[in-house]
């Protein structure tokens, strides 16, 4: 693997590599903000180099020391999206080998950009505060000084002084109670610690703190949340969670960061989830009452081995993070409920895939596998492509070898590139290589167009997918579209979906807004009052149904969709929806913008704004 210089860090990642991060924090809920100290241990890379080069983004950075000794620094202008980089100077120059430790003493801002404080108001009991952390892509910086690139792993030791109980991305070692010498801290303070052994890139860094309780979900698991939702998330998740872990152990190799947790936030958590170490973030919209979304944990425990035991070298190769993820996830699928569920999956991805591709245009570059993300932020490229357009690539090289051989490589692929970060070029060479003495499968492979898969923007050829599983959605679809166009005796009732999955629902509710005419206004209505979907309380069964009203232009769902836009933070729910509602009504969008952005996360906030056009 030859270094490959990462475009979104401003970090001399090249000459020095972070191999470990000792962080004592502290949280002050009253100022929203955390300070403390991180102590980075260098390893230098080349000779004769006499400045360390940090990432910061809005962080208030008071002492740097090197080898425990006070060293000259400075804080550069900021370079948007990338922040300011904090240039260290060494005492004296070092060569290749030599172990460098830079300390510094720093406190986030306002302007943290990976940091979500949440007042008493804003959590489900509304009795104590919360935060949490979301650094990827590239907000570790605005969190703490850092080499943030995923090109970097460190091991970590935490020490994180909060009133309210802890989480972390890594294994619990101890509390114990804090007893402030000069620095002031705030009642109750307990010191919670946490050592993370398996080196991980600055981005799966994570904290939480706020009024959180926990119970077993398996053997090896267990499931945070507030006090009042834990039983239920216990419920949803609890006959899953090992199966799922056992199923992935079969496919690639046993499970190597001792827990698997997993986190429900509150519900302005910017994603389905978070794959931090050792205790996923995930959002109370997978917590449906009917086990339906727990696929999720699927998909976030699949990054245990893609994305964060094997990782992309630089954000521009975001499909091997992601890709491998939702191809693991739907074999998962496959072994536990049949082999339909992972073509069914698929077909439901493929539909994002093209709403993707058609939100940025055909030939943008934000839809080829490859990005060139110099000089942008890896934020506004984020979308289903890399997810599903990697599951596809890989799909096809499975149907092409031959799954029998193909799985032989899943175990040798995340063996090689254990504990590494890798390109796009990587894995090419080392799926050639290890097929290079297999005659049957070296020629089938010699026929992959790489640079088209890797540089071809736009979708590739679908495959065919088993549609067993999708063919009663597209049915009764049909029966609504020529309902629609008046050539239809249908009369739609509840039966018609009894018995469905919600995976069904929405794959039925994706069909309908592909209809070349929006569906009439009294028939949305008649849908609603027929199939009960405006009061699902399943998000992805709720959010498609608004975005079939929306596109007709239903006013009588322009209230429901700001309402629910004040009560979901997943980007997945809230983009779409403010997409269409700026369409329909320009004002109610941007008044129900107002209202709620500060619930948002930073990161959504942020997205939602360019997405309607607010400076």
């Amino acid at each position: 693997m030859a270094p490959a210089k990462d475009p979104n860090t401003l970090s001399n990642h090249l000459e020095f590599s972070t191999t470990h991060t000792a962080i004592s924090l502290t949280l002050s809920f009253s100022k929203s903000s955390l300070y403390g100290e991180v102590e980075l241990t260098l390893k230098t890379l080349a000779d004769d180099l006499k400045q360390v080069v940090l990432d910061t983004s809005f962080l208030d950075i008071k002492v740097v020391a090197v080898n425990g000794k006070g060293a000259k620094w400075t804080v550069g202008d900021r370079v948007e999206p990338y922040g300011s980089p904090l240039r260290v100077d060494l005492e004296k120059a070092v060569n290749s080998g030599d172990e460098v430790i830079v300390k510094v003493t720093w406190g986030t801002t306002e302007k943290c950009t990976a940091l979500q404080w949440m007042t008493p108001e804003q959590t489900s009991n509304k009795r104590h505060p919360y935060m949490f952390s979301q650094c990827q892509a590239i907000h570790a910086r605005s969190l703490y000084p850092c080499q943030d690139t995923p090109s970097i792993k460190s091991t970590f030791d935490f020490s994180i002084r909060s009133p309210l109980p802890v989480c972390a991305s890594g294994l619990p070692t101890g509390v114990r109670h804090f007893v402030p010498a000069t620095s002031p801290s705030e009642p109750g303070t307990l010191v919670y610690t946490f050592r993370q052994p398996i080196p991980i890139p600055s981005y799966l860094m994570a904290i939480a703190s706020g009024d959180i309780a926990n119970a077993a979900v398996g053997p090896r698991s267990l499931v945070y949340a507030g006090p009042e939702e834990l039983l239920r998330c216990k419920r949803e998740l609890e006959d899953d969670v090992e199966t799922f872990i056992k199923t992935a152990e079969s496919l690639i190799y046993a499970y190597e960061w001792t827990t698997y947790n997993v986190l429900i936030l509150p519900p302005s958590f910017p994603y389905g989830g978070m794959e931090n170490p050792c205790i996923t973030f995930a959002t109370p919209t997978i917590i449906s009452g009917d086990k339906s979304n727990v696929d999720v944990i699927a998909h976030e425990l699949s990054h245990s081995w893609s994305g964060n035991l094997v990782s992309n070298a630089s954000w521009e190769h975001f499909w091997l993070n992601e890709g491998w993820t939702t191809y693991i996830e739907r074999r998962i699928q496959g072994k536990v409920h049949g082999d339909k569920h992972f073509h069914f999956s698929a077909i439901i991805g493929w539909k994002a895939f093209k709403e993707s591709v058609e939100l940025f245009g055909a030939d943008h570059e934000f839809t080829k596998l490859v990005i060139d993300l110099k000089g942008k932020d890896p934020d506004d490229a984020f979308s289903s492509i890399p997810y599903e357009k990697g599951f596809n690539f890989l799909y096809y090289l499975d149907r092409l070898i031959g799954r029998e051989k193909w799985d032989t490589f899943i175990p040798h692929y995340f063996s090689s590139y254990r504990r590494k970060s890798l390109t796009s070029f990587d894995f090419k060479d080392t799926l050639l290589s290890f097929f290079s003495k297999d005659v049957e499968a070296s020629s089938v492979l010699a026929n992959v167009d790489w640079d088209t898969w890797f540089y071809k923007p736009g979708l590739p050829e679908k495959p065919d997918f088993d549609t067993t599983l999708a063919d009663a959605c597209y049915a009764l679809a049909g029966s609504w579209q020529a309902l629609n166009s008046s050539n239809s005796s249908f009369k739609p009732s509840p039966s018609d979906i009894s018995g469905w999955t919600s995976g069904q629902i929405v794959v039925f509710l994706e069909r309908i807004t592909d209809f070349p005419t929006p569906l009439r206004k009294h028939l949305i209505e008649l849908m609603r009052d027929e199939y009960g979907f405006l009061k699902s309380e399943n998000a992805e069964i709720l959010s498609r149904f608004l975005t079939v009203g929306l596109k007709a232009k239903d006013e009588k769902l322009y209230r429901k969709t700001a309402e629910v836009l004040g009560r979901w933070g997943r980007m997945k729910f809230v983009r779409p929806l403010y997409r269409l509602l700026n369409e329909c009504d320009r004002k109610l969008a941007l008044e129900t913008f107002e209202k709620n952005k500060g619930f948002y996360h930073p990161i959504c906030r942020g997205v939602v704004m360019k997405d309607l056009g607010i400076s």
